[in-house]
């Protein structure tokens, strides 16, 4: 049985932790921030897409029934409008930079130089 202090005395080398996570040392607020919002876009636009797949199987499924088909169209128009959401936050988002050259998508923490 190996006692805690034992444990906790022995030796470390650092330089081989530094390398290990050596291609952790570029990443910032910045770069996060943007791969999350990049990601979030890329997320709801599968889910709004799935939606859409889901709404029509279940319309095929549906075989005339009208309340199946009623609840497939609801599917169906919420999908698509969920796709118009997500297409047009990702227009403004290039509008925006094309206009005022303020890049959303790469988001940038300005730097307080004092």
């Amino acid at each position: 049985m190996v006692s805690p202090t034992l444990a906790l005395a022995q030796d470390v080398d650092l330089t081989k932790i530094s390398d290990q996570y050596k291609d952790l040392s570029n990443v910032n607020a910045q770069g996060v921030l943007s791969f999350v919002i990049n990601g979030l876009l890329i997320v709801a636009g599968l889910i709004a897409f799935l939606f859409l797949l889901w709404g029509g199987v279940q319309w095929i499924l549906a075989g005339g029934d009208k309340e199946g088909t009623e609840k497939a169209r609801k599917r169906i128009t919420n999908a698509l409008v969920g796709l118009a959401i997500v297409f047009s936050a990702y227009a403004l988002a290039y509008l925006v930079n094309a206009v005022f050259s303020v890049n959303i998508l790469q988001f940038n923490i300005p730097k307080i130089v004092g």
